[in-house]
């Protein structure tokens, strides 16, 4: 039986690729923080796979608390590391609290449980999805920091690959662009029908479109592919 790890269970990406797992007979823990609705109603349609599905709570904003998240995982085949949040503004006016919330929550958290939980991996021979953005590869103004951790993620995923490949542990990253997600609720109709505009399938993504790349890098499909980032962006940038 296979398990996986998903932070940010709860969010649109999350939930999506809790929901593509379960389908395909993956059993799973599923890290929230503060959304428990959103946990609740994802368990209940998680119920119809059979699958066991386990929920953690912990803030990876705070990076103490992943000592408690980690002690809560047994078996142990992928990590899907998804949680985080966007912060607009000018790069200027970023408090430092800001900048310390995504430092922590989009770096330090998944470096620290990564490593901790990288035995139980190793001993699975298992895989590590991050779930990056477009930004971090290209970098976006009005969201330095946000960029900047984002970029990290794949640097990061790119170094580990080199150290893990011989374990037969994969870690590769899927870059985003804009998501029809709850990160997207800050926008006006207008800012949406824009950002349509600049990409060239005139859309945007749909979460279990996210999933289903997430769910294709745990599988044995991408049994030779490591240290990548997948760009997921309907042709917005190349």
């Amino acid at each position: 039986m296979k398990y996986a790890l998903i932070t940010g269970a709860s969010g649109g990406i999350g939930s999506s690729t809790a929901l593509s797992l379960a389908e395909e007979g993956w059993n799973l823990y599923l890290h929230y923080h503060s959304n428990e609705k959103a946990i609740t109603e994802l368990l209940h349609k998680i119920e119809k796979f059979g699958v066991e599905a386990i929920p953690i709570r912990a803030n990876l904003a705070l990076p103490r608390e992943v000592g408690s998240l980690v002690n809560s995982i047994f078996q142990l085949d992928a990590i899907i590391y998804s949680s985080g949040n966007s912060s607009w503004g000018m790069f200027q006016d970023q408090t430092e609290e800001e900048v310390d919330y995504l430092i922590n929550v989009h770096v330090k958290s998944p470096l620290l449980l990564i490593q901790k939980l990288l035995p139980k991996l190793i001993e699975r021979k298992g895989s590590i999805v991050m779930v990056s953005s477009i930004w971090g590869q290209i970098g976006a103004a009005c969201e330095v920091v946000y960029s900047t951790v984002k970029g990290a993620q794949l640097a990061f995923v790119k170094s580990l690959s080199k150290e893990l490949a011989l374990s037969g542990v994969r870690i590769n990253a899927i870059a985003p662009g804009a998501v029809d997600t709850s990160m997207m609720s800050s926008f006006s109709e207008g800012e949406l029908e824009a950002i349509r505009e600049e990409i060239p399938m005139g859309r945007l993504a749909q979460s279990d479109e996210i999933a289903d790349s997430i769910q294709f890098l745990t599988s044995a499909k991408a049994s030779y592919i490591t240290g990548q980032t997948i760009s997921i962006n309907g042709g917005w940038h190349t």
